[in-house]
């Protein structure tokens, strides 16, 4: 978080916060990190100084997950030079790269929002697409899916119907992401398509299914979509199923 970014970052580096800049508050029927309005991001894009030329590169000290946020964030309201830097900020102490703690100021801007609402998909739609037989992705540890355990949500368990496939073996044992081949081939074996376009993401709350998302980009597959709402959404409304178990 900031406290973080304020004891050394990557020289020039702008802190974004996933509270503040990457949601919305939350209320009594979103999950714990709803997307913002879209007109509140396109604010903290100005206030950066984000044109529809500037080249993003977005990089955190949690295995890529809240960099991903940012870059799909990016990517819905349609700004395309945006990149992730692998490994984070400790792939960048690790190379004895140059650290500081100096705050920059970046001339505003007038950013422009073009959201793409085909990357986006809400509870009513899981539902229905689960209905199609399209395939719904959690990436949320196996313990959690099968609701061995959960520390932070009221309700443990899964959507049914949910395949599992946890964000975190997505990473080398450096933090690193696999090769692109290795990405395919896991996502391959879970869903058993390479195909992502008719595939579902979700997480807890929204945030480390973007880190699948990468993982799939980088693979050469696109066209998944992110449940936003994620888990601690879809448990807002009791009348939503729950599964329990491994499968």
């Amino acid at each position: 978080g900031r406290e973080a970014w304020r004891a050394g970052h990557i020289p020039g580096a702008i802190h974004v916060d996933l509270e503040r800049d990457l949601s919305a508050p939350v209320t009594a029927t979103t999950g714990r990190h709803p997307l913002p309005p879209i007109e509140h991001f396109a604010a903290t894009l100005s206030r950066i100084g984000v044109t529809e030329r500037t080249q993003v590169v977005c990089y955190d000290g949690s295995g890529g997950t809240y960099a991903a946020r940012f870059w799909w964030m990016l990517r819905y309201v349609g700004h395309a030079g945006v990149a992730v830097l692998d490994g984070g900020f400790a792939a960048w102490v690790e190379e004895g790269r140059p650290v500081s703690t100096t705050t920059v100021t970046r001339v505003p801007s007038q950013a422009v929002a073009k959201p793409r609402p085909e990357m986006l998909i809400d509870a009513r739609g899981v539902a229905a697409a689960l209905a199609r037989g399209e395939r719904l992705v959690d990436v949320r540890g196996a313990e959690r899916f099968a609701g061995a355990v959960e520390p932070l949500d009221s309700v443990a368990g899964h959507v049914p119907g949910a395949i599992n496939l946890p964000y975190l073996a997505n990473l080398d044992e450096r933090g690193r992401f696999l090769p692109a081949a290795a990405l395919a081939e896991r996502w391959r074996l879970a869903t058993g398509d390479a195909a992502g376009s008719d595939a579902i993401c979700m997480c807890g709350s929204g945030v480390t299914a973007c880190q699948q998302l990468l993982a799939l980009e980088a693979a050469g597959i696109a066209g998944a979509r992110l449940y936003a709402g994620s888990w601690s959404e879809w448990i807002r409304d009791p009348a939503r199923p729950v599964a329990r178990g491994a499968a």
